[in-house]
């Protein structure tokens, strides 16, 4: 089964740290060789700011997200 991640775009979420979780996302997957199991997209901003950065990780909404907090879901799903 593919894991699938959204990473929220909105300007919100992108001035608060998902440029960077985005660029930590893709290396973890190259490092761990994960391309055939992970997906990432885009998802459009939900007006949901004030809990930015957010990903969403198979349907779970993660909030406030930082690299340390990123790299415990990816843990788990790995």
């Amino acid at each position: 089964m593919t894991t699938e991640i959204k990473v929220c775009m909105g300007s919100a979420c992108f001035a608060k740290g998902n440029q960077e979780n985005l660029e930590y996302i893709k290396e973890y997957i190259e490092e761990n060789q994960l391309d055939s199991e992970i997906s990432i997209t885009g998802a459009l901003c939900e007006n949901k700011c004030a809990d930015g950065p957010r990903i969403i990780v198979n349907g779970v909404e993660y909030t406030n997200v930082s690299q340390e907090k990123i790299a415990e879901i990816l843990k788990e799903i790995k």
